[in-house]
């Protein structure tokens, strides 16, 4: 079969790989019909997540079930399913308490309880490196899930790929960074990051009540895509101090919920790569900090863009004072994602409306390259195979 291929940094391709079969009983064999370029995949190919051999890309990914493992119960030959982005066994400890992204069972290569640089992580992901458990991901013509009972969810026949595609990771990760903050109501809610997951943190957050929700980027584009699609307000760090006209607009407070919806390679300066190559550091955490600072006193900060590194001068005077409320890490997405089909097959969200780029598998490097390097107003490539 066609795949995208991770052979080194900088080095995605449209390569021949071996099909997947079925390994354990429990597999199914999906024929993908549609996947997506996340974010999050930037960072392998950027070489800031390590992943020393090849490796078939992609975790934002749906199709149709076409062949079946003999254990698996729930699903059939010829079902159109979305597939959630962390590999999830369902019945360990971590499964049966909601947090399926610590799933014990799925990475068996490098589990376990210390979440080291490099060994002890949590559950597997679909492509996303040998540390995350060395699966192959989506972006393909073929992909095995692993144990098919538990997260794939079959799609409405009324919804279109584009509509669906979107529940694997970037509306479920948007909608963790609001429901950790648990909004009563009327809240004000920045997100720092308009990409595809600050888009999609932005959709949930009036829908879970918010006031007022300000984006933060430092792309017009992304912020008109933003204020087109969200009907937010705008921040633009070039152009104003983020920080002090968030805490105008809100008293001098500061706003009730921050997202951190960019991570640890957000648009840096020489000074800012000059920082973190003296500190032995990948990246940055200088949106992070932000975010610490606009909140309000005992406000919570969600963080949904990827860390991987540990950092000096990490300003934990400032969240121990503030009294802050900090949520992160991989999202949920068992925990949302019934609830979160329910919506848009009840047209009360729109997904679709950030694709700004549909290229046919074959062209995979142009799209990670669009994406990458922010061309052509790139903020979603879907990838047809």
């Amino acid at each position: 079969m066609k795949a995208a291929v991770f052979h080194k940094p900088g080095d995605i391709s449209y390569d021949n790989v071996d099909d997947p079969r079925i390994e354990e009983a429990g597999d199914v064999i999906l024929r993908v019909t549609s996947t997506a370029i996340c974010g999050s995949d930037l960072h392998i190919l950027s070489g800031a997540v390590p992943q020393t051999t090849d490796m078939v890309m992609g975790h934002e990914f749906m199709g149709i079930v076409e062949e079946v493992g003999p254990s698996v119960k729930n699903l059939k030959r010829g079902d159109r399913v979305v597939v959630p982005f962390p590999i999830a066994c369902g019945h360990c400890f971590f499964c049966n308490h909601g947090a399926s992204p610590s799933c014990e069972n799925s990475n068996y290569k490098h589990y376990g309880p210390n979440g080291d640089l490099m060994d002890q992580k949590g559950a597997a992901l679909f492509g996303y490196t040998d540390l995350y458990g060395g699966y192959s991901g989506g972006q393909a013509e073929y992909v095995r899930v692993p144990y098919a009972d538990i997260s794939p969810r079959i799609v409405p026949d009324n919804l279109s790929d584009e509509q669906a595609l979107f529940l694997t990771d970037i509306f479920p990760t948007g909608w963790s960074a609001i429901d950790w903050a648990q909004l009563k109501g009327g809240e004000v809610v920045a997100i720092f990051g308009s990409g595809p997951v600050g888009l999609m943190a932005q959709k949930a957050a009036w829908i879970n009540g918010a006031s007022r929700v300000i984006a933060i980027d430092p792309l017009d584009y992304r912020l008109e895509k933003a204020r087109m699609v969200n009907k937010v307000e705008i921040l633009n760090p070039h152009k104003v101090d983020v920080v002090a006209a968030i805490r105008d607009m809100t008293g001098g407070r500061g706003a009730d919920v921050c997202v951190d919806a960019v991570g640890f390679e957000p648009e840096r300066t020489f000074m800012d790569k000059v920082k973190a190559t003296i500190n032995f550091e990948k990246g940055s955490i200088k949106v992070l900090d932000l975010c610490f600072q606009a909140v309000r006193r005992s406000g919570t900060v969600s963080i949904v863009g990827v860390y991987g590194s540990p950092y000096d001068n990490f300003p934990l005077h400032r969240i121990f004072d503030k009294g802050l409320t900090i949520k992160q890490g991989q999202a949920p997405v068992l925990n949302y994602i019934d609830h979160l089909i329910d919506l848009v097959k009840e047209e009360k969200v729109i997904l679709d409306d950030i694709i700004t780029h549909s290229l046919p598998l074959s062209e995979v490097a142009q799209g990670y390259k669009l994406f990458d390097e922010k061309e052509d107003d790139c903020i979603k490539v879907v990838l047809k195979p």
